[in-house]
């Protein structure tokens, strides 16, 4: 990764889904505004292109959050265990994201982040010293933390497959996955979207690779969600870990886990020992409001389309595209326009030129903030 490293590699993470309008959210009546210049609540002036790392919630959703959690204090106890009130709308969570993402709420694990659904999946197979695991090297590090882990802990062994920025050959990476299976191979972990590139990766074609060697599959979706369509039946994986607060906008600290029913004996988080509900003696107590608060990003996210908002991402991914292009001395490394493109667009900066110090730079001089 020495050609694309952090220091000369420059995101534009393109189309806040949100311009489109806001839904209303799950929990009480709150009218979400028709003006979307009104629904976000950035400084004034700043142009926000950086939902891949953080996506603006929209102000429906934070008060669809806060009403939820002026609803929890009014009796803590009384509302958060068992069939309290406020406990039982992050089961309503569960189906709506469950409908979302066609599966069942039984099938989901509500969690912190990405990485959190990420380390849940990885401790909860059955490793052994010289099992392997097949992946990347161009997963983030929230993706591959747990992997490491493992390695470092209990002698697993990580293969790792390259995929250079300017690679958009998914037939080739498809085969360099089937190449370097083993018979130790446990599990394949592959990002649905590359962080790095916006690359929109081959998982069917990955997931079905997996299957015909008895390999489970566990698959990154922290860019897909929210920002391309997603169902996990077609996909045929075996867990997914995505994130609420990025494409989605949903309340920040919020994610979820997806484990098949059908591989739920073979993946199993010491997280669903209680059950599958969000409070239970396996998990403790979570940020219940935070939770009610992805169900109404997920009702917004419903009402404008998930179609509908990849459309809108697309069109501006498209233009910006173009128009790097033009710019001398940089170097366009997303795919171009077609199935493989999504709203994230990368480029490299001349090795000349330091990554942080520009982004501070358009922070700075034009309120622009960038990945």
């Amino acid at each position: 990764m020495d050609s694309f490293s952090r220091r000369n590699a420059l995101i534009g993470l393109l189309g806040v889904g949100g311009a489109l309008g806001v839904g209303r959210p799950i929990f009480g009546n709150t009218e979400p505004s028709s003006n979307a210049d009104e629904e976000y609540m950035f400084a004034r002036g700043m142009t926000y292109l950086n939902t891949g790392s953080l996506g603006p919630t929209p102000r429906s959703v934070l008060e669809a959050t806060l009403k939820a959690w002026h609803e929890l204090e009014s009796n803590p106890v009384g509302m958060t265990y068992n069939d309290g009130a406020v406990h039982k709308l992050t089961d309503l969570v569960r189906e709506k994201l469950g409908k979302f993402l066609g599966c069942t709420a039984d099938e989901l694990l509500i969690t912190r982040s990405t990485t959190d659904a990420m380390n849940a999946a990885a401790f909860g197979i059955d490793v052994e010293r010289g099992d392997r695991v097949l992946t990347t090297d161009v997963e983030h590090e929230g993706g591959s933390v747990g992997w490491k882990y493992l390695k470092k802990y209990r002698g697993v062994e990580i293969d790792v497959i390259n995929i250079p920025p300017n690679d958009h050959d998914v037939n080739g990476i498809v085969k360099r996955f089937e190449k370097a299976i083993t018979k130790r191979t446990k599990v394949i972990s592959v990002s649905h979207v590359v962080t790095s590139t916006g690359l929109k990766m081959p998982i069917a074609e990955i997931v079905g690779l997996a299957k015909r060697h008895g390999i489970l599959s566990v698959i990154d979706g922290a860019q897909a969600i929210g920002q391309i369509p997603v169902n996990v039946k077609d996909l045929g994986c075996d867990a997914y870990a995505a994130p609420g607060h990025k494409w989605l906008m949903a309340p920040k600290g919020t994610g979820f886990l997806y484990i098949n029913k059908d591989s739920a004996s073979k993946i199993h988080p010491v997280e669903r020992e209680g059950g599958v509900r969000f409070i239970v003696e396996s998990t403790g107590v979570g940020s219940l409001p935070l939770i009610i608060g992805m169900g109404a990003a997920v009702e917004a996210m419903q009402s404008r389309s998930i179609a509908a908002v990849e459309k809108h991402n697309i069109e501006l991914r498209n233009r910006a595209y173009s128009g790097l292009l033009k710019i001398p001395k940089i170097e366009v490394v997303s795919a171009p326009p077609g199935p493989l493109a999504t709203a994230l667009v990368a480029f490299k900066l001349p090795q000349t030129i330091d990554s942080a110090a520009f982004r501070k730079t358009t922070i700075d001089k034009y309120n622009l903030v960038l990945k």
